[in-house]
Order: structure tokens, then C-alpha cells, then sequence
């Protein structure tokens, strides 16, 4: 089954944001210069009602469309594509209606996904696009494999599951180098995370990808569940870097007290 590659971007134009006109007071905080970082935001659990508002604290955000949908015909049947097309049956006749799942994130920690519909293709782009945006969570990244001792956040500290429908994802750290050893939407996924190496284990209908990502965003949703006191303990590879650097030291030590004696 051949697939089609989808490469929605979409970047708001500063002349957009320069114009914007916030309704909500979170939006006239982030217009007026008082909230400058979006950590405030998720950390606090205020709701984003607004776009825009992601757009200025976030500024390098990407977006993309995910292969959800299948096209029809002599030629073209089975080819993914990434609108799903429905349509109603009514006395004027059919009435189609198009859905989009689309990504949006800035490959360094955060990563919002929404579904849009409607009955144009533009417009159900522009409604995924703008509800990722107000879905936007952070996302904790780590290195816990025990294979992996670097300290540099390429993955999940550590595993975790989500489930949706009948399909259950399960995301396992990686040492340095592995890459994404998942589906090809979870991978697009990951990437907008900023996570560059990971496992991962299907179970289910792995067919139905709605339900595939949304398991995968319920796993990285789950990371962020866990309560921590210490950020390094979280992370075994650097943990243990730690615990090997007092070891080290404390022989140096030894070996001066046995020199000076």
C-alpha cells in the first residue's frame, strides 16, 4: 500500500500577531508583556482559549497533517491520505464532510494534536491546526535507559502506556543512537516532542490510526503525571554518572590519604 507523504506547515505571520486583539484575560496578560513564559501557563493549569497566545510564547512552532484517511477510486484507491472523507445521505443528495488530525509542536519539549471536520478540506485543516495549538502540553524528556549514561534529554525517562479503543501503546526509553522504533504517525509525533530515541509495543487493531494516536498521546500525557522531588533521579543514566563521579572522587581521595601517610 503506497502512502503520500503530508506536509502541512503552517507558521502565524508576526503582522498577524501584531494585529491580534486578545478577548480573554490569559490572552491580555500575554499581549501586555506580564506572562513571558508558556511554563506559567500548563504549570499553573490556566485553559488557552486563544492561539495566539501559544503563537507568541511559542514562536517556532511547526504543524503538520497525519495520514489518517484512505483515498477511493480505480487509480488512486489506497493511498493514504490525510483527510478522511464521510458523507450523509439526504433528499438533495450526498453531503460530504472532511477530518484532519493534525500535530503541532517545536521539537523542544511541547506538542499539541486535534481533530478538525468540515465539509472543505480548508477549513478542517484550519480548525485541527488551531485546536492543536490550544491543546499544547509539555512534554518531559529524559535518558532512562540503563544502556545509557549521556544526561541529555533524547528520550522518556521513563515507560509509558496509553490506550485507546481496542489499541494499547507502550513507550520504552532508548539509549542514544536507537531512534523511533514505532508506527510512522507516532513517529511524526515523537519528533514534534523533540524525542528522538525510542521503543515502543502495539497491541489492537493498529489499522484504525485515529485510535493509535491517541493512544500514544494519552503515553506521553501519562509521563507528565508522575511527581518527582529531584529531576536527575528520574533520569538512571545520569543518576548513575552521578553515583560514578562520587565514586571516583572518593578514590582519588583514598589514594592522597594513602600518599600523604
Amino acid at each position: 500500500m503506497s502512502e503520500k507523504k503530508s506536509t502541512a506547515k503552517r507558521e502565524t505571520e508576526p503582522a498577524e500577531l501584531e494585529s491580534w486583539q486578545p478577548k480573554t484575560s490569559l490572552g491580555k496578560k500575554v499581549k501586555a508583556g506580564k506572562i513571558k513564559n508558556i511554563d506559567e501557563i500548563l504549570d499553573n493549569g490556566d485553559r488557552i482559549l486563544e492561539p495566539e497566545i501559544v503563537d507568541t510564547l511559542l514562536p517556532g512552532l511547526e504543524s503538520e497533517l497525519l495520514l489518517i484517511g484512505q483515498s477511493k477510486g480505480k487509480f488512486g484507491g489506497g493511498q493514504r491520505r490525510v483527510f478522511k472523507q464521510t458523507q450523509k445521505k439526504t433528499c438533495e443528495g450526498n453531503r460530504p464532510q472532511f477530518a484532519t488530525l493534525a500535530v503541532v509542536g517545536n521539537k523542544n519539549g511541547y506538542i499539541g494534536i486535534s481533530y478538525g471536520k468540515s465539509r472543505e478540506t480548508v477549513p478542517a485543516r484550519e480548525k485541527a491546526i488551531r485546536k492543536a495549538k490550544l491543546n499544547i502540553i509539555k512534554i518531559r524528556r529524559g535518558c532512562g535507559h540503563w544502556q545509557c549514561s549521556c544526561g541529555e534529554p533524547h528520550t522518556i525517562p521513563y515507560t509509558a502506556k496509553g490506550k485507546a479503543g481496542s489499541i494499547r501503546v507502550r513507550l520504552i526509553p532508548a539509549p542514544r543512537g536507537t531512534g523511533l522504533c514505532a508506527h510512522k504517525e507516532i513517529q511524526k509525533i515523537l519528533a514534534f516532542a523533540g524525542i528522538k530515541d525510542v521503543w515502543s509495543k502495539t497491541l489492537g487493531k493498529k489499522n484504525t490510526t485515529t485510535n493509535l494516536i491517541r493512544a500514544a498521546e494519552l503515553a506521553l500525557r501519562n509521563i507528565m503525571k508522575i511527581k518527582y522531588n529531584n529531576a536527575m533521579k528520574i533520569v538512571e543514566g545520569a543518576f548513575e554518572r552521578d553515583i560514578k563521579k562520587e565514586f571516583e572522587e572518593a578514590k582519588e581521595e583514598t589514594e592522597k590519604v594513602k600518599e600523604e601517610a
